[in-house]
């Protein structure tokens, strides 16, 4: 305990899943936290995080014992942001911790992706990781530097059917956030990529996300096939990963313990990434029942 005594960290989509679950596991660590999330008219096909989620987030870090500041913003617009940086430098002397966590997807085969939801996905995955990283290094770099974490994502390093659009935007912060770390090393400031595994959280848990465990084409996965999940490991008995497991990582790297690391890309996949190719539809139906 204590490893982030005295330090304040700023994490985006807080309300719920993987977002949260930053937001508490830094707090647990004696982090005071800024959290925003609550985008409106998104137009996903799954719920995102609500205002009632999002105070849950407070209530949770709050019996901690630590001060949060959350707002209901959108990593779309800049002023969302710089405001929630502003508030946390007045009310918490300043910024040492950013992590880079919203994100969305959707699923269609590479002709059918709308265009709308496919500027959706690169607006929220790619350029709303910029206009963090614009709002806090400054606070971060007067603070004499800290620690900025990007979630990217398996699907940053290979591609998948059926999102070709969600997987551009991962691959492609991967390169932002590197360059990023080539700038602002010179502050102090390092800048890492979280690249998760299939992780149990609200936004797989829809009709995309079953197809996506189930290895079959649009619509035709049922909520069982998230189990399907447990063929993408090469741990024995890991299914979807809980977003503590991210967590922990991003405690890692937010911490002084990885004062030396910067650039790298870590993945929390249960192995996944040690597999040479797999059809998923195929294991499944070769495993025995």
């Amino acid at each position: 305990m204590g490893r982030m005594d005295g330090k304040v960290a700023l994490v985006t989509g807080a309300a719920r899943g993987m977002g949260r679950a930053h937001a508490i596991r830094l707090a647990e660590e004696g982090a005071n936290i800024l959290a925003i999330d609550c985008p409106p008219d998104t137009g996903l096909p799954y719920p995102t995080g609500s205002a009632d989620d999002l105070q849950i987030t407070v209530k949770e870090v709050e019996a901690l014992g630590r001060r949060i500041i959350a707002h209901e913003g959108d990593v779309r617009k800049q002023s969302s942001l710089d405001k929630l940086v502003a508030d946390g430098v007045k009310a918490f002397g300043g910024l040492d911790v950013a992590v880079a966590n919203a994100g969305i997807w959707t699923v269609h085969p590479f002709h059918d992706i709308p265009e709308d939801e496919f500027t959706a996905v690169l607006d929220v995955n790619i350029t709303g990781v910029w206009r963090t990283l614009k709002a806090v290094s400054p606070a971060i770099k007067e603070r004499g530097g800290g620690s900025i974490i990007v979630t990217s994502s398996g699907n940053g390093v290979e591609g998948s059917p059926h999102y070709a659009h969600y997987v551009a935007s991962k691959h492609g912060v991967i390169g932002l956030a590197k360059s990023a770390a080539l700038e602002f090393g010179q502050y102090g400031i390092r800048v890492n990529i979280l690249l998760p595994g299939p992780t149990d959280t609200p936004a797989l848990d829809w009709q995309g996300g079953y197809d996506l465990c189930a290895g079959k084409g649009p619509g035709q996965g049922v909520k069982e096939d998230l189990e399907g999940a447990k063929y993408w490991s090469t741990l024995r008995d890991v299914g979807l990963l809980p977003p503590r497991a991210m967590s922990e990582a991003v405690l890692w790297l937010a911490s002084d313990e990885s004062r030396w690391t910067t650039g790298l890309e870590m993945h929390v996949d249960g192995g996944h990434m040690l597999m040479p190719g797999l059809n998923m539809a195929k294991m499944a139906a070769d495993q025995p029942q």
